[in-house]
């Protein structure tokens, strides 16, 4: 492994400061950056995360694609903990804490307001960063790709009557330019490109594949690092701010998402499903569609809003945890054995 990957975990931190130390002292800076956005959609994260995920839309073999709906059994335990199980397990837990164990320090407004923010968290399923996931445990490329573009369509039809419900109003306005543009930045694009670039490496020679991605790995280790140096950077003065809100709201998103990748790890187990296959499949449900989430935050309770700021916590809660979850991955197989080395071989220290 690259030095890069190998001390991932490092850099993630590294720059997990870096980004909270340049917002603090140069916060007019990152209020442009912040700026640069179209649809509640920042085009200079999004170019981070195209970096990212580029590599791994290279390795999709479409020859492959055809042969998911034989193995269906991943795909559904997918579908099953996003679209069953997540929203309700988030909203529970939001209730839980906001309502009861963290109720003597919250205004119950406010806490109404951090629940509503969760419950958006918890109904939208990662787009973007599920590729980045799915690569650090070496899923299957194209079985992934499957599995977010089902999702995508599962979350045209349903995002808005699940929150609707969760939330208690039927009036969900859902920002259509953020949910399409996100598709398309980060699934369609990389993904047009990726098919591309195969297939004008794979005329050259039978290793020009791999010889490139191998070239661009650390790329997208960086993407990612500058990604996180973003999204602190934005929020520096919140967290500063806000610390012991901040903690508050970090507790039950943290418990949710290793509870639902427990849910997804025993259902990998019970199915028995191959490594490159249990391992994503464990990771998308713990992750979230964060643009989304903000957006919809945003336009239904204000910019300054408990609910905005619950879902700006899961944006910063969720590379730490997702590190840690790839870490478990590749260190225990979660159901069948994995492919050789991945035990031997973990992305992260």
């Amino acid at each position: 492994m690259g030095l890069f990957e190998r001390f991932l975990t490092l850099w993630v931190g590294l720059g997990i400061a870096v980004g909270v130390g340049l917002g603090l002292v140069m916060p007019a800076m990152f209020r442009t950056i912040a700026g640069i956005e179209f649809a509640h959609v920042n085009l200079v994260v999004a170019v981070f995360i195209w970096v990212m995920i580029y590599p791994m839309m290279i390795q999709i073999d479409w020859s492959a694609v055809k042969d998911v709906g034989r193995r269906p059994r991943g795909l559904v335990l997918t579908l099953v903990v996003n679209w069953l199980i997540k929203p309700f397990t988030m909203a529970a837990l939001g209730v839980l804490f906001f309502q009861y164990v963290f109720a003597p320090w919250v205004e119950p407004a406010a806490g109404a307001e951090y629940i509503a923010g969760m419950i958006l968290l918890g109904v939208a399923p990662c787009t973007a960063m599920v590729f980045v996931w799915s690569q650090l445990v070496r899923g299957d490329a194209n079985y992934t790709l499957v599995q977010v573009s089902v999702n995508d369509l599962i979350m045209v039809f349903a995002f808005a009557p699940i929150a609707a419900f969760l939330l208690g109003v039927t009036d969900i306005t859902v920002p259509w330019e953020t949910l399409l543009l996100s598709t398309v930045l980060y699934v369609v694009l990389p993904l047009v490109a990726g098919m591309a670039t195969r297939h004008v490496l794979s005329r050259r020679s039978a290793t020009a594949v791999s010889d490139f991605v191998g070239r661009l790995k650390p790329w997208s280790i960086v993407g990612l690092i500058a990604t996180v140096v973003l999204l602190f950077g934005f929020q520096a003065g919140t967290i500063t701010a806000q610390p012991l809100v901040i903690a508050m709201i970090a507790v039950p998103l943290v418990l949710q998402s290793y509870g639902i990748f427990a849910i997804g790890w025993v259902g990998a187990k019970l199915l028995k499903l191959p490594h490159d296959i249990a391992g994503p499949a464990c990771l998308i449900g713990t992750s979230n569609f964060f643009e989304l989430a903000v957006a919809v935050a945003i336009s239904l309770f204000g910019l300054d809003s408990g609910a905005a700021l619950a879902t700006v916590v899961g944006v910063l809660v969720e590379v730490p945890v997702m590190l840690s979850l790839v870490w478990v991955v590749n260190r225990v197989a979660p159901a069948t054995t994995p492919p050789a080395g991945v035990l031997r071989a973990p992305a992260t220290r």
